[in-house]
């Protein structure tokens, strides 16, 4: 009888971490299948985590824990971080979705790219424990990077994976996974950060004003991707200007028409996609009909034609100070 190919599940960011950890494993003949999480603040169909992936030989798949994951995110067992993170109950909510998906692919552990002391309050040795056990995976998680310097798993005990290949990198330098990264040959690696938006302090200060607002639930979630792009303004308790920067913003906007009160584009002449959310009374709607012509190509100077939910109509050239003088009153600076 053919024995049973030893097989592992990984949390997969497509970032260097993660490509090493399962690297290293696979390198003992265990086959590796990457898990990439995605919920409406990170992961998701990327080029980059499909590039790396087929470079390890690995197959990837994408788990949708959209919802799990926001209900950690309003009530975190270990609170967040510096800003909207909750990075210990958000890892141990990963890990618990990859223990329920042991079975489904027939693995029979769970790996991660994990770096003890590398992120100071997330990753020190008290923390990975408390991810440990609040993910109710007993000790079937390897973090193959860091494996030396841990307790040692049960995979390792059962001698599904040799302890003695595993590394023992421990800190915040990247320098250590650089050098693996040459020797084991892996290649073309995305630069560290910018992964997860709840650690960004703009991004953060936008949507924490949308929890203080109490939409910070799954059915809100349209608002959660409005936030990531271009300018944000705020009238009031649930009353939002959502302003395009870039046509890369417009073009995700367009997406969202429908969404809200109203939309606004220009009729013959360039300017940012403007999606007006909640209640907003008449000088509100007039305010976003102004700061389409002030963002516009012609900078407010002359009478413009707009559509507004597809509506035309004429805005007069604007109070330039005026307008200047509201924008700084409601928009929310991203610093």
């Amino acid at each position: 009888m053919e024995n049973k190919k030893i097989r592992a599940l990984a949390l997969f960011s497509g970032g260097l971490d993660s490509a090493l950890a399962i690297k290293v494993v696979a390198n003992q003949g265990i086959e590796v299948i990457a898990l990439n999480f995605v919920s409406h603040f990170f992961g998701g169909k990327n080029e980059k985590a499909e590039a790396m992936a087929k470079q390890l030989g690995v197959k990837l798949e994408y788990v949708n824990f959209s919802k799990e994951h926001m209900e950690i995110m309003k009530n975190p067992v270990y609170g967040r971080g510096k800003n909207m993170n909750p990075c210990i109950d958000c890892h141990a909510l990963m890990f618990k979705v990859a223990g329920d998906l042991l079975e489904k692919y027939d693995a029979d552990f769970i790996i991660s790219g994990e770096v003890l002391g590398q992120r100071p309050m997330s990753q020190n040795s008290q923390a990975l424990e408390k991810v440990k056990a609040l993910s109710n995976l007993s000790d079937l998680i390897v973090r193959p990077l860091s494996a030396k310097r841990l307790p040692i798993s049960k995979p390792e005990r059962d001698g599904l994976i040799n302890r003695e290949l595993l590394l023992d990198i421990e800190g915040r330098s990247r320098k250590p996974q650089m050098k693996l990264a040459e020797e084991l040959g892996v290649k073309d690696y995305p630069m560290p950060g910018g992964g997860c938006l709840l650690t960004d302090p703009g991004y953060s200060k936008r949507l924490r004003m949308i929890e203080e607002d109490g939409l910070l639930e799954e059915e809100n979630k349209e608002i959660f991707y409005l936030l990531k792009r271009g300018r944000f303004f705020r009238f009031g308790e649930k009353k939002y200007l959502f302003v395009g920067r870039a046509k890369e913003d417009n073009d995700i906007m367009v997406g969202y028409k429908g969404f809200g009160k109203f939309f606004i584009r220009g009729k013959g002449v360039g300017g940012p996609y403007i999606i007006g959310y909640g209640d907003l009374n008449d000088e509100e709607t007039e305010f976003a009909k102004n700061l389409f012509s002030r963002y516009c190509k012609l900078k407010g100077e002359e009478d413009i034609e707009i559509f507004l939910n597809e509506k035309p109509m004429v805005v007069k050239k604007i109070n330039k100070e005026e307008v200047e003088s509201l924008i700084k009153q409601y928009q929310v600076v991203m610093d």
